[in-house]
């Protein structure tokens, strides 16, 4: 009796059987993207810009109005940026509004005083208003990071410091007297040959600047470093005292340079005008996924965080309803952001899918 081997035979699968591998991943790649911040904050901007369109379709669409928006937005944008790295290091600056105000009455004072009107008069004030950002995020900088006082408490006395300095030089009265120049080419001018508004164009390159930087620079890698952990980042050798003063310093260098936008903008200091900003740019950076904790935050998140107020604001003007809700709505999506971002850090912490829309629903904590 012959041993016999008897192998089974293996029918292959029919070709709808077989698992489409290019689809699991497509899948799994929208998966992914849909649990990714950012991404969530667009489709948010994304379905307030459709609800607007839909509502207001003979004017909220219109380039027009979508240039007004982006031009609104401007000069929150350059503050955004330096916002950005500050509450990367998990600090935070609330004196922004008030050193954007100092910097145009100082740089209105100056210019004025030498007379005139050219690019040599706008030059000098442009100049003026940097190195009085600059001062003012000096001091935030060394009283944080050397004195070691909290951002908070100094942040909060530089705001009631350079708003109160600001109404002793004017008066309380604000300044009218701005160069042409500033206010025909920078606060309404466009680009050559387009209709794109000359001062957005200007934000548009320092946010792209400033996101490489904090993106794809040793500088950037620091100040990651610094907002997840101050400690480990002191062990492998960062000088994080001097790296805070290098943020502060950029806060209100920033802040400066939003000081003469918006006086090429307005035409005025707008001293009572600014008294909201520092906690709208605040606002925004966090909605765009900037964690207020630390250690996270991307540049275009803080775009898109910059423009969900924006549109609400012109979008309720347009469809008739109080422009006062929009505060409403921004505060609710700046208190889920936060929530959602909370969230994520403690399911990390327990190395666990930081799902928060699902454990929003769950019972269990």
């Amino acid at each position: 009796m012959s041993n016999q081997i008897i192998t089974p035979s293996i029918e292959p699968l029919p070709p709808s059987h077989k698992p489409s591998r290019h689809t699991f991943d497509v899948v799994e790649a929208l998966g992914k993207l849909a649990r990714v911040q950012v991404f969530q904050i667009v489709l948010v901007l994304a379905a307030i810009c459709i609800v607007f369109s839909i509502m207001a379709p003979g004017s909220f669409p219109e380039w027009g109005n979508i240039r007004q928006i982006i031009q609104n937005v401007s000069i929150l944008a350059v503050l955004g940026i330096g916002m950005t790295f500050v509450i990367v290091t998990s600090g935070i600056d609330l004196s922004v509004g008030s050193v954007l105000v100092f910097s145009g009455v100082v740089s209105a004072k100056t210019m004025a005083a030498v007379g005139g009107d050219g690019w040599g008069v706008a030059a000098i004030g442009i100049v003026v208003a940097l190195l009085c950002g600059l001062c003012w995020g000096l001091l935030n900088g060394f009283l944080i990071g050397k004195a070691n006082v909290p951002p908070l408490i100094v942040t909060l006395g530089t705001l009631g410091g350079a708003l109160g300095l600001s109404q002793v030089i004017t008066g309380g009265v604000d300044i009218r007297d701005v160069p042409p120049v500033l206010v025909d080419t920078i606060g309404y001018g466009n680009l050559p040959a387009t209709t794109i508004p000359l001062i957005s164009s200007i934000a548009l390159v320092l946010v792209v600047i400033f996101g490489i930087v904090l993106h794809r620079t040793k500088f950037g890698l620091y100040t990651f470093a610094v907002g997840s952990k101050e400690q480990s980042a002191r062990r492998v050798g960062i000088k994080v005292d001097m790296h805070l003063v290098k943020i502060y310093a950029l806060s209100g260098t920033l802040a400066g340079l939003a000081g003469i936008l918006s006086l090429s903008q307005y035409g005025t200091t707008a001293i009572a005008g600014q008294s909201q900003t520092n906690l709208n740019v605040i606002a925004a950076v966090v909605i765009g996924g900037t964690s207020l904790f630390g250690g996270i935050g991307t540049m275009f998140g803080t775009v898109v965080g910059l423009f969900i107020p924006a549109v609400l604001q012109n979008g309720f003007v347009i469809v008739g309803v109080q422009p006062f809700w929009q505060q409403v709505a921004v505060g609710a999506v700046l208190i889920a952001a936060v929530y959602f971002d909370q969230r994520r850090r403690d399911a990390a912490s327990r190395g666990q899918s930081p799902n928060s829309l699902k454990k929003l629903w769950s019972r269990s904590p």
